[in-house]
């Protein structure tokens, strides 16, 4: 039995292999865009070769480059980064396209109604599955005004999913988790309306995680792709970044 199942699980992985496999992933550093609030990572060098060995030091909060929300970030004695299952973590993938929209309208806020636009055209949402919304956001990446966006005002300009869309997807879809491309859940132009990030608190309220600042999702089919969520343990963390990519059928 175990030959048998040793046997089965390096023939998945050599089939995997054989497939093309997507960095969803941004490579970060102390000039990268980032949550105002946050100060800029630090990268310290704490010895080189010529002290015998190379290391270095790195600070920045745990919700910096593409990074793993754990429930806990928003939601009071709910779960830990290192109480997430490794099986939620590798989910199938659904990347919802809404770039267009996004282009044209900065404030774009995705809505049920656009989502079920999505599978008048591409089919229903299947439960279980990890969505992302595309928004193309992430080209502007890593110039940090470009993806802020702000106007004459200060304010932010960023499209982002609605609390609808949000519901509709658990609600009625029972999808696991989601993930988009800018900093906050939200839409920059419903945080100011509410005053507060209604859409990120409602997600991590469904006892699951979510995935911010991806990239690469234009390089990604509509479904059929698997995304892998592979992130540290540390302890008690309420987020932290993640190397995610996704597996093509």
């Amino acid at each position: 039995m175990t030959t048998q199942t040793q046997t089965d699980v390096l023939a998945a992985l050599d089939t995997l292999k054989t497939k093309e496999w997507v960095d969803l992933t941004h490579t970060f550093g102390p000039d990268s865009p980032h949550f105002f609030m946050f100060d800029d990572a630090e990268f310290k060098t704490l010895f080189t070769h010529d002290d015998g060995f190379f290391a270095q030091q790195f600070s920045f909060a745990g919700q910096y480059g593409t990074h793993i929300d754990a429930p806990i970030h928003f939601v009071r004695d709910t779960r830990f980064l290192d109480e997430l299952e490794l099986k939620e973590l590798v989910l199938p993938l659904i990347v919802v396209d809404k770039s267009e929209q996004a282009a044209a309208d900065h404030d774009f806020t995705c809505s049920k109604e656009d989502l079920l636009a999505f599978e008048e055209a591409n089919g229903k949402i299947e439960p279980g599955a990890f969505v992302a919304l595309r928004t193309d956001w992430s080209k502007r990446w890593p110039d940090a005004d470009a993806f802020c966006n702000k106007d004459a005002e200060g304010n932010n300009r960023i499209p982002g999913w609605g609390l609808d869309a949000l519901k509709f997807l658990f609600e009625e879809r029972g999808v696991k988790a989601v993930g988009h491309e800018t900093f906050d859940t939200d839409s920059a132009a419903d945080f100011r309306k509410n005053g507060a990030l209604h859409g990120e608190y409602y997600v991590l309220e469904q006892d699951t995680y979510q995935i911010e600042l991806l990239t690469n999702l234009d390089k990604l089919p509509v479904r059929g792709a698997v995304i892998f969520n592979i992130v540290p343990k540390p302890e008690k963390a309420s987020g932290f970044p993640v190397r995610s990519f996704a597996i093509l059928p």
